[in-house]
């Protein structure tokens, strides 16, 4: 059996999406839209699948089994919210792009929506969907690094934009928050300190202290302002039986066990590997696809909703450490 696809939002990242629906063996592209017609007509002419300008005509006409919600707006996550309410309502299958929605409020309402509905909705944290993020969670899992103690964090590219004094947080570190809770957890406090780089007008890098609830503290340094000619992101977990190191995603892992100078390195193969960032897209849609398929509980998806709600949860609390230069506990 294959999923009735539709994606919502023909910018690059919507034909991405598209792109990887055709491809999918567990797919069938039905349909793509875009309020703007010009996108809209250009994505289907390309994919071969009919243009819709609104989301309830494209739904009625189709009745899709899965929507992608690849829209943008203000800060990257303004436009999600009523397209995804739409397709929730309607009874479809949604995942999202992230941020799942800078209002809290909002996105709670779109979780709590899907919940009600009984459908699987997930939100492309894609950064985790990598056999090096898999194999690190799974050395995690079967005790190698021993009890957990800390966990240093970076990420950054080069992104020029000006938009909101946010942009940088709200829009780069739904990525980082979800990759370390990923590992370690649950946070339960926040400090946040920010920069300006010459010439920018918004908090363009910035370091996050993080403390989680089973005690593991963390610290996350995120820039729009760094070329991305160099490795973009890494993940160091340590523990008393060890740490392990993630470059870029999928590039390469490497165990220290505690106590021996032989390490455990897994490098991205040359043949068969993921090779560029396009396809962890591939991996993370294609995951979402399998569950689905495979009927998992809406509440066990990998990358679900309410991972993306608490990963915008604990920015928000960074941005008010930010403004008020004080550490910010998470409500429960």
């Amino acid at each position: 059996m294959t999923l009735r696809v539709a994606v919502i939002g023909m910018g690059p990242i919507g034909n991405r999406h598209a792109d990887m629906y055709k491809r999918d063996a567990l797919a069938e592209l039905v349909g793509v839209c875009d309020r703007i017609r010009e996108r809209a007509d250009a994505a289907a002419s390309r994919l071969g699948v009919p243009a819709f300008y609104d989301v309830p005509s494209m739904l009625k006409a189709l009745s899709p089994d899965l929507c992608s919600v690849t829209t943008s707006g203000y800060e990257n996550g303004s436009d999600h919210y009523e397209p995804t309410m739409q397709a929730l309502e309607f009874g479809c299958h949604v995942l999202g792009e992230k941020p799942i929605s800078n209002v809290v409020e909002e996105a709670e309402e779109m979780v709590a929506t899907a919940r009600r509905k009984g459908v699987c909705y997930g939100i492309n944290l894609n950064h985790r969907f990598t056999p090096a993020a898999r194999l690190a969670k799974k050395w995690l899992d079967e005790g190698r690094l021993g009890h957990l103690l800390f966990v240093n964090m970076s990420m950054w590219i080069m992104n020029p934009a000006e938009s909101s004094p946010y942009y940088h947080i709200k829009s780069l570190h739904p990525h980082t928050v979800d990759v370390m809770r990923y590992f370690c957890g649950d946070i339960e406090a926040v400090q946040c300190f920010a920069t300006k780089a010459p010439g920018r007008s918004i908090w363009s890098t910035a370091q996050f202290n993080f403390r989680f609830k089973n005690g593991v503290v963390g610290h996350l340094t995120g820039s729009y302002d760094i070329e991305r000619g160099h490795p973009m992101e890494r993940c160091e977990v340590a523990g008393t039986g060890g740490r392990f190191v993630l470059e870029d995603m999928w590039r390469e892992l490497t165990l220290y066990p505690a106590g021996n100078l032989e390490k455990i390195v897994y490098s991205d193969p040359a043949f068969g590997g993921f090779h560029n960032f396009e396809n962890t897209f591939r991996e993370r849609i294609h995951t979402f696809l399998q569950q689905v398929t495979d009927g998992v509980a809406p509440e066990n998806i990998d990358g679900c909703a309410a991972d993306a709600l608490t990963a915008q949860k604990v920015l928000a609390a960074a941005i008010e450490s930010l403004e008020n230069e004080r550490v910010v506990h998470l409500k429960e």
